[in-house]
């Protein structure tokens, strides 16, 4: 009998079968074929497992690079190393370069191969041509350049060359853009065909990526750094100018020390043009057979130099190579010495302009062919115009430096002529002290060593007054107070010309020459050198002259002159007064005796009037007296040589 069960009717076994059917239907479709799924399982699990390992590597050589690029913020070759040796490994190329562009050319930055990283590349700089090599029409296109079959197109003459030494085959460029500009490329080259799926470019496109940000992170480091260096450099400049107040020399070191150092440049001149011919002013490194050449000029450079253009245009000019001016080429000397002597090549001239006219020229030089930076020049500009401050700062207070000096000297001299004048006034009659006064401050103001009077008498002169004179020499003069100058000496020619004589060198006179003894004790025992002899004239007549003596090389002023010019006319009038006073006492006297006669007679009555007074008169005391008195004032008023005498 079957067995039925209590609830449906059916049999346990019905129930058993349909229970089972009901689990194959909604099993897992692998389910229902046990061998088959163990195997498909295991794929997708190795497939994962792959898929894992590859993007953990990928993690890994992204995480490597980031770190590298973190380590060398200013360094972006690091960063270029790490990259193709990663592409090349992770990638399976059998080359990764990373190329820059550099002017019209390509360089090449960084080459790995499976065997490692070339460490010396040494490769050849490529020409920017899409007809010569296949990264030129990368660059030109600014868009990825993949090539995955050679065998199906022409190959240019670069690659052709790298198919044959490397079996390359396939080739991946990945230009590296910033601002819309290319700046290089990212280079994949396979021997494979077909080596470089769409995941393969995926992961070459994130190493680009990580090359332009190493890129850009060196560029605005290195931007930084010139900023800083610069703003450094004008306030060191700034600096000096503010601590140098009239003194260009140590301005001018500054300036061409900073732009050499932070133009990287060999070495500067900076420059004055004067009727159309060069001389330096200021000299930082310069060869020395070059700054020997210059020590002979002034030079005249050629029209075509480039200093020349700069004075025509009044603009920058930035020569990349020296050797190919014209201006060499024709040989002109300036241009021959610059190349040949100072070894320049590249150098930038900019033009130093007050008012837009031309003061000077600054200039930077490099041996070697490698032109300046935009920065650079702009740097040098600055300079340039530091420079042209300073100089005009410098104008401005020699200008008022020379009227304080003009104040104070003028201040000087209204003092000295002043104390001689209250002098001449407190000593009436009394040479001594207004000649000495005369000599002291001539001497002062004049700074000279020392200086005398001499007193003109039919063509000898006689020591008056002396003042701080050399000790021999002044013995000398005090056994012969009385001399008679020879020909061609400063005291003839005053003599003779009653003009002032200036000498800047009495060693080289003629009068010392031909041993002349008054020239001769000048030199010699006064050890004078420059000399001062201005005469003093009453009326065109010669009196004296005053004389200021230096024992060094050194010519006095004009305004120097003048106040002894000024001094000798005071000692004029002392003169005169003193003259002038002897007569009016010598007046004075004849008159007392006069009177005192007089007196006696009046003194005696009885006499007539047109009587002659008595021998008793004459003999009596006062009479006496009174005739003696008389005399000895006539004796002394009378003329030597048809003049009075002159008393000091």
């Amino acid at each position: 009998m079957r067995r039925r069960s209590r609830a449906g009717g059916k049999s346990i076994k019905a129930r058993r079968r349909n229970t089972a059917t009901l689990k194959r239907r909604n099993a897992p479709k692998g389910a229902r074929h046990p061998i088959l799924s163990a195997a498909s399982l295991h794929e997708k699990v190795a497939l994962l497992t792959r898929e894992r390992d590859e993007a953990l590597q990928q993690q890994t050589a992204t995480a490597d690079i980031l770190r590298v690029i973190s380590q060398s913020p200013t360094d972006a070759q690091p960063v270029f190393d790490s990259i193709v040796l990663t592409a090349v490994r992770l990638l399976r190329c059998d080359s990764a370069v990373v190329l820059l562009c550099e002017g019209a050319t390509i360089a090449h930055a960084a080459v790995a191969t499976p065997e490692g990283l070339l460490a010396e590349i040494g490769l050849p700089n490529l020409p920017i041509d899409p007809n010569a090599n296949f990264p030129s029409r990368a660059i030109l296109d600014k868009k990825m350049l993949h090539l995955p079959d050679w065998s199906l197109i022409d190959l240019p003459e670069h690659e052709l060359k790298i198919h044959k030494m490397l079996g390359a085959n396939s080739a991946l460029y990945l230009p590296l853009l910033r601002e819309g500009k290319c700046i290089g490329l990212l280079t994949l080259v396979g021997k494979r065909s077909n080596n470089f799926g769409a995941a393969e470019i995926a992961r070459a496109e994130s190493y680009r990526d990580q090359a332009l940000i190493a890129i850009e992170n060196a560029r605005l480091f290195k931007e930084s750094k010139e900023a800083l260096e610069q703003q450094t450099a004008t306030s060191e400049v700034l600096r000096v100018i503010s601590s140098s107040p009239g003194e260009l020399e140590p301005v001018f070191q500054s300036m061409l020390e900073n732009a050499a150092r932070v133009c990287d440049a060999k070495f500067g001149m900076l420059f004055r043009l004067e009727d159309s011919a060069m001389r330096p002013v200021a000299s930082l490194g310069a060869p020395e057979p070059l700054a020997e050449f210059f020590t002979h000029g002034p030079h005249r450079p050629s029209e075509h130099a480039p200093i020349m253009r700069v004075a025509r245009t009044k603009q920058p000019v930035h020569v990349s190579d020296f050797a190919t001016e014209r201006a060499y080429l024709e040989r002109n000397p300036v241009a021959v010495a610059a190349v040949e002597l100072g070894g320049v090549r590249t150098n930038l001239i900019v033009p130093m302009l007050k008012d837009n006219e031309l003061v000077g020229a600054f200039a930077i030089f490099r041996q070697e062919v490698r032109p300046f930076t935009d920065k650079q020049i702009a740097l040098v500009q600055n300079f340039a115009a530091q420079a042209v401050i300073a100089i005009e700062n410098t104008r401005l207070l020699n200008e008022l430096r020379q009227r304080t000096d003009d104040l104070t000297e003028s201040l000087e001299q209204q003092t000295a002529t002043s104390q001689v004048l209250s002098v001449i006034s407190s000593s009436p009659g009394e040479l001594e002290p207004v000649f000495q006064t005369m000599l002291e401050n001539a001497t002062r103001i004049c700074e000279a060593n020392f200086a005398n009077l001499e007193l003109y008498d039919n063509g000898s002169y006689r020591i008056g007054a002396m003042h701080n004179a050399p000790p021999a020499f002044a013995e000398m003069r005090q056994r012969e107070p009385v001399i008679r100058p020879g020909p061609f000496s400063a005291l003839t020619r005053a003599m003779a010309t009653k003009q002032a004589v200036h000498i800047l060198d009495y060693a080289e006179e003629r009068a010392y020459k031909e041993r002349n003894p008054s020239s001769v004790h000048i030199v010699e025992l006064a050890k004078a050198r420059t000399l001062l002899v201005v005469p003093m004239l009453k009326e065109d007549e010669l009196l004296g002259v005053i004389g200021i003596y230096r024992q060094e090389v050194r010519p006095f002023t004009d305004k120097q002159i003048e106040l002894v010019q000024n001094f000798a006319a005071q000692a004029v009038i002392a003169i005169e007064n003193t003259r002038l006073l002897n007569e009016l006492r010598e007046s004075l006297d004849q008159q007392t005796a006069t009177a005192d006669v007089l007196r006696v007679i009046s003194s005696s009555p009885g006499q007539r009037a047109s009587a002659k007074p008595s021998l008793a008169t004459w003999r009596s005391p006062k009479g006496i007296t009174s005739a003696l008195s008389l005399c000895t004032t006539r004796h002394t008023a009378m003329p030597s040589g048809g003049r009075g005498e002159r008393p000091l």
